[in-house]
C-alpha cells in the first residue's frame, strides 16, 4: 500500500501492512519511492501520513480508543 508523507507529498510503500491497521502502533516502516532503485525502510509516524488523494487515514487506524469517544 502507498500513502503520503502530510508535509512532502512523497510516497511511501507500506512494509508491514498490519503495523498500519494497528491502533496501538504509533509508527511504520515503510520505503520511499523515490528514484528507481529500492530505498531503504524507514519510520514514520502514522499521524504524518495520508492517502494520495489527500484523505486522513482512518481514526481506529490511529487511536486505540476511538470507541470509547463516540460513546460520551
Amino acid at each position: 500500500m502507498f500513502l503520503q508523507i502530510k508535509d512532502s507529498r512523497d510516497l511511501v510503500k507500506i512494509v508491514d501492512i498490519q503495523e498500519l491497521f494497528d491502533p496501538t502502533i504509533k509508527i511504520v516502516h515503510a520505503q520511499d519511492q523515490e528514484g528507481q532503485e529500492e530505498q531503504e525502510t524507514d519510520i514514520y509516524k502514522k499521524e504524518e501520513l495520508i492517502f494520495p488523494s489527500g484523505e486522513k487515514l482512518p481514526r481506529c487506524w490511529l487511536d486505540a480508543h476511538y470507541r470509547e469517544a463516540c460513546l460520551t
